[in-house]
């Protein structure tokens, strides 16, 4: 699809979406529907996402489950620990340049295992395999200013947020964000889903 084509949302009416979309997923309300044919052929012939997620692999948080959504309304990125990385930035970066999705959501969860660990390593010196670790080297620098001697739990809900944080930082930081955003072309939020409720709570 050309990169020239004008989104067929607002950022703001994107993620107005995504919020009716949680809504209606929280109150047994989700309209998922099967899928007819014609929509799947139509979608064949391109793609226009309203928004970009960049989530956890973790496989309690499905994006579109989450927020309702069909088949080609949401580009989703998900990662361990919904952290950057060269292949993360690159697919990010196709999202704005050929998508020009209006609205980027990066979305980190309660409970996630990959802060866990990274606080694990950073308070504890607990040490992960040597992959692992790798990942974790990108939630590290979000945990900087972090109370270690707080509760687990109280720790744990402040490092998720502040991972989430810190992504977005990092992401404002690009050239391309920093363009689009001087352009009003797009929106970057950040989020954190709650395992139990269903909630998505988006940062100011």
């Amino acid at each position: 699809m050309a990169a020239n084509h004008q989104p067929a949302y607002t950022a703001e009416e994107a993620l107005s979406r995504l919020r009716d979309g949680n809504a209606r997923f929280i109150s047994g309300r989700a309209r998922f529907p099967t899928v007819q044919k014609e929509v799947l052929a139509e979608l064949a012939k391109g793609q226009q996402p309203y928004a970009t997620i960049l989530g956890c692999s973790d496989s309690r948080v499905p994006p579109e489950l989450v927020f309702d959504a069909g088949f080609g309304e949401l580009f989703v990125v998900r990662v361990a620990g919904n952290v950057l990385g060269p292949s993360i930035l690159g697919t990010l970066q196709y999202a704005g340049t050929h998508l020009r999705t209006p609205l980027f959501v990066v979305m980190g969860h309660e409970g996630c295992g990959a802060v866990e660990a990274a606080i694990a390593w950073k308070f504890q010196g607990v040490a992960q395999r040597s992959r692992i670790e790798v990942l974790l080297q990108s939630i590290l620098p979000a945990l900087d200013h972090l109370d270690g001697t707080q509760s687990p739990e109280a720790l744990l809900r402040s490092a998720v947020e502040a991972n989430v944080r810190h992504t977005v930082r990092e992401l404002l930081e690009t050239p391309e964000a920093k363009a689009r955003l001087a352009l009003g072309e797009m929106k970057l939020v950040g989020a954190v889903y709650d395992l139990q409720s269903g909630l998505v709570r988006f940062l100011e």
